[in-house]
């Protein structure tokens, strides 16, 4: 082979590799157009359609259509809007290739005075002004919306908001859901708390304040079930309700309690967030006084039908965890502190194997309760959140009021059970009947009434179920903060409309407990997996052995220093009982610089033990984070530099 064959064969094998390439990117375009092919790579697959979604689309026997109308033009929309139309345009893509073609999606443009726009009011979906902001003109509209229609069931979504981007597959299944079966069932609710909203009185309204709204969590329930509210001073639960949710029965009476018995023994399904220590309920006491009667016995519990079920709940503790601590501030301006009563729960302490909670991967509990004792015979236990081993129960009052809930903790080495379910054969807790009025109301009744009501032929026990005749259920949560707004989502304003977005699996545990006791687990799995937090579990387990080493030291100095201030006050007044105010003995003037000089040098090194420990987490996250930002950038370049090494090596061999 002469020099100029070799200097023409590099050459034509580039040319003959580039026009291969060519051809196999045209051979790629070609299948791709006749199949929709992606590759989803994220974690948790997040751009795939999840299997409830792809099992509620095998229900569809009717076609199903999908308006979809969304401005376009590069000028008229703001770039983060298009995008995310963007997105959405290819998940209906997804959802017309999963039906096998059972869902039609149709397109429009709504541009002013066109059929399309009108085509969209019609539908429900109206278009949102953007202000001027150099965005969109006064006066223009930008549409981002669709409607789902079955024969003659039709749900709109009228506008499709990007911060509710983790919710897009949620909200397109559960409107393809509602038009597949329109018929929505009951769904109880009863509570001590303002969980429907307050109307502001004339002064406050004068001063533009509307009162509250619901509470999100009930809100986005209405979506789903016909909610309807039940007073807690009810006597019987109707029969045509199958789910009862139960939020914090602070002061339930026993006829209230009976009146859950019996539906829980005819069948119905009882869900209950109790509490020891409402966070929310202490909020709305007004006044010092009134705050502290409710901190001192308020707390909501079922005392007479927990331990009918073999159940303990102790009004008087909550859990504190230092696996699982909040950081909180406390006051305006105040520094984030670790506070182990507020748990941040992450997947360990959530059950992995109930469909209410597999995919839920965050939850915040507030000053939660738990649960003790074993189940009565007959039923069955389901563990949903636990604490760690790492865990105890501390006072109440000290929560509440802001103490040092980690200076003397002492973990109990096993875990707590904070929610549950039991399943199973309930028997009543009112074998007697109907219990009788209370207190106050047999004294406010006349002597008269109670002669009427003596008169009254006694009702039969044979009236009132002693045991359920088939499986109940009843799931119990140890806190009912947890369905507050700001411990559970996002509220925001966006063009006038009022705006979720949830920001831990908060709402989801309550939606997917609900649904899961109405029947339909498919829409559990959707909403689920649309909340995912990565909690840095490994960083605050080894936050917790930093402050376990250090807890020691830290409380052995608070105690020295409390003791030295105890003994120099005792020594300062019974030097001016001894009227030696002014003539200090040499010896007593000798121990109380003895003291003050102690106690200063003990403060010191409680300082600097504290700053000790804020310097060792300090440096954990700042090495952390130097890992995760350099080790991707590192382990690249040494990939290249040993390739090219390994190269060098090859073309110095021939």
């Amino acid at each position: 082979m002469t020099d100029n064959q070799y200097k023409w064969q590099p050459l034509l094998y580039s040319g003959i590799g580039v026009a291969a390439m060519f051809l196999i990117l045209v051979a790629v375009g070609v299948i791709s157009s006749f199949g929709k092919v992606r590759l989803d790579l994220t974690a948790d697959r997040v751009y795939t359609l999840s299997d409830g979604t792809k099992r509620i689309l095998k229900k569809i026997d009717t076609p199903i259509v999908i308006n979809f109308y969304r401005t376009r033009g590069d000028n008229e929309v703001p770039v983060q809007l298009k995008n995310y139309a963007d997105r959405v345009e290819d998940l209906l893509a997804e959802y017309t290739q999963a039906s096998g073609g059972k869902i039609e999606v149709k397109k429009f443009d709504p541009q002013p005075d066109s059929d399309a726009e009108d085509s969209a009011r019609l539908d429900g979906v109206e278009g949102q002004a953007l202000g001027a902001g150099g965005i969109v003109g006064l006066g223009d509209k930008v549409y981002l919306g669709l409607a789902v229609t079955c024969l003659d069931q039709k749900v709109a979504l009228p506008f499709l908001d990007p911060s509710r981007e983790n919710l897009l597959e949620y909200d397109l299944t559960r409107a393809i859901s509602h038009v597949i079966d329109p018929q929505r069932p009951n769904l109880g609710v009863m509570s001590a708390l303002p969980i429907f909203g307050q109307p502001a009185n004339p002064m406050m309204m004068q001063m533009g304040n509307r009162g509250q709204d619901p509470w999100v969590f009930l809100t986005e329930l209405k979506r789903d079930f016909n909610v309807r509210q039940v007073e807690m001073t009810a006597e019987k639960i109707d029969d045509d309700l199958q789910v009862l949710l139960l939020v914090h029965p602070s002061g339930i009476t026993e006829k209230t309690q009976y009146a859950l018995d019996q539906f829980v023994l005819r069948g119905g399904k009882l869900i209950a967030f109790l509490d020891p220590m409402s966070i929310v309920d202490s909020r709305n006491a007004m006044g010092m006084q009134n705050m502290l009667q409710r901190a001192a016995s308020g707390g909501s519990t079922l005392d007479k039908l927990l331990p009918a079920w073999g159940l303990n709940f102790d009004l008087n503790k909550v859990l504190a965890d230092k696996d699982y601590v909040t950081q909180i501030r406390r006051g305006q301006g105040g520094q984030p502190s670790p506070e182990p009563t507020w748990l941040s729960l992450t997947p360990t302490a959530i059950s992995r194997d109930d469909p209410a909670t597999s995919d839920i991967d965050s939850l915040l509990l507030p000053g939660a309760g738990v649960f003790t004792g074993t189940p009565a015979a007959g039923l069955t236990e389901t563990v949903l959140l636990k604490s760690s081993v790492n865990a105890m129960l501390v006072d109440k009052m000290m929560a509440q009021f802001g103490g040092d809930t980690g200076k003397d903790f002492k973990p109990e080495g096993k875990e707590f059970t904070i929610a549950l379910r039991l399943t199973g054969k309930f028997k009543t807790a009112f074998p007697d009947g109907k219990p009788g009025g209370d207190a106050k109301a047999d004294a406010a009744t006349s002597a008269d009434e109670k002669a009427k009501e003596a008169a009254k032929p006694e009702e039969k026990k044979a009236d009132s179920l002693k045991e359920s005749t088939k499986d109940g259920v009843v799931v119990l949560v140890g806190d009912s903060d947890l369905l507050y707004d700001q411990f559970s989502v996002q509220v925001q304003n966006f063009l006038g409309q009022r705006l979720v977005s949830p920001f831990n699996g908060n709402l989801s545990l309550v939606q997917n407990v609900v649904e899961q006791l109405m029947g339909d687990n498919d829409l559990i799995k959707v909403r689920s997996r649309a909340v995912r937090n990565r909690p840095f579990e490994v960083v605050k387990k080894i936050q917790a052995e930093a402050e376990k080493k250090y807890t020691a030291t830290i409380k052995q100095l608070e105690d020295d220093a409390q003791e030295t201030q105890r003994k120099l006050t005792n020594l300062l007044q019974n030097r001016e009982a001894k009227n030696q105010r002014f003539i200090v003995p040499p010896d007593i003037q000798k121990e109380i610089t003895e003291l003050r000089a102690k106690e200063g040098e003990t403060n010191k090194r409680l300082k600097q033990v504290r700053k000790d420990l804020r310097r060792d987490i300090d440096s954990l996250e700042t090495r952390l984070k130097w890992a995760n930002i350099a080790a991707m950038p590192l382990l690249v370049a040494a990939t290249g530099i040993s390739l090219a090494l390994i190269k060098r090596k090859k073309t110095a061999a021939k």
